[in-house]
């Protein structure tokens, strides 16, 4: 299987109590693993849908719907993985406080 394209972060805010990032993907892109170390919120800018890939070796493929935000805590470990068909995009706000 080929390694997928990465998903490309773009910090829009980073201060001492909150980092906002944008999250853009082209079709199948990953972000990659990685561990959340803070409670976040996550806002889609489209419908679509993400494949979350986690730590215990179980996958699932979820819908985003625009505008839709959902929160997190801090210690979540996965890979996130366009598959929505299209390019996508969401933005992340992690409380860093």
């Amino acid at each position: 299987m080929a390694p997928r394209a990465k998903a490309v972060p773009t910090v829009r805010i980073d201060e001492a109590h909150v980092r906002v990032t944008e999250w853009r993907f082209a079709s199948d892109a990953e972000t990659g693993w990685h561990v959340h170390d803070h409670d976040y919120v996550v806002v889609p800018l489209m419908d679509g849908a993400l494949r979350l890939e986690e730590a215990d070796g179980v996958a699932r493929t979820v819908p985003m719907q625009a505008h839709a935000p959902y929160a997190r805590r801090a210690g979540v470990a996965h890979n996130v993985v366009n598959a929505s068909g299209h390019d996508y995009a969401f933005i992340e706000v992690e409380l860093l406080r």
